[in-house]
């Protein structure tokens, strides 16, 4: 599996070959093909694993008395520190689009979510009036495509990932200036 999501990382679905997956995995092409019949199931299984992590991380993340707009911009940086270091969730964020069903699953797996607490930020007063949480859902949308491309960007540099400042500090940093414009007058005093 994780030779697959490295595949399927490096090369999309259509460019993936299974034959470099057995070769990364050490394994021959029939002890492959006996347990996915085609790069179809392969390429569903490592989604399914990447959709696990994902999900797996984001509830293990506190949802305790946090505001709301503070938890939702807590899973866009999770979400970016996923997509960093686990070749399976970059997989499973690219798959979702290349795949011949285009579901779009791994983005569903967790946007409702985050625009469920922006909604809830907006019912509390930490946004200004003017911002619409399906708006900072969508800018979410962005700023995770954009997390993930250098991510795999940074991936395919011999495997070595820059860290300085690193895609979680870059996120962290605009979400710090998206906060000047997005949020009402009593949550700004709070920031």
């Amino acid at each position: 599996m994780n030779a697959a999501a490295t595949e399927f990382d490096r090369s999309g679905y259509t460019g993936a070959a299974l034959n470099r997956v057995c070769r990364a995995a050490g394994i021959t092409m029939g002890a492959l093909t006996f347990h996915f019949s085609t790069k179809g199931e392969l390429a569903a299984a490592v989604q399914a694993k990447g959709q696990t992590v994902t999900r797996a991380a984001l509830g293990a993340l506190p949802s305790g008395p946090a505001p709301a707009l503070h938890r939702a911009i807590d899973m866009t940086l999770e979400l970016a520190r996923l997509l960093e270091e686990e070749p399976a969730v970059r997989s499973a964020a690219r798959l979702s689009r290349e795949l011949p069903d285009g579901d779009l699953a791994w983005m569903n797996s967790w946007v409702a979510a985050v625009q469920d607490l922006f909604s809830q930020a907006y019912r509390d007063g930490q946004l200004h009036a003017a911002v619409r949480p399906e708006d900072l859902a969508m800018l979410s949308r962005f700023l995770i495509l954009g997390a993930e491309y250098r991510a795999r960007a940074a991936s395919e540099l011999n495997g070595e990932q820059p860290r300085e400042p690193g895609t979680v500090e870059e996120i962290r940093q605009m979400w710090d200036i998206i906060q000047r414009g997005i949020c009402g007058p009593s949550s700004l005093a709070s920031s």
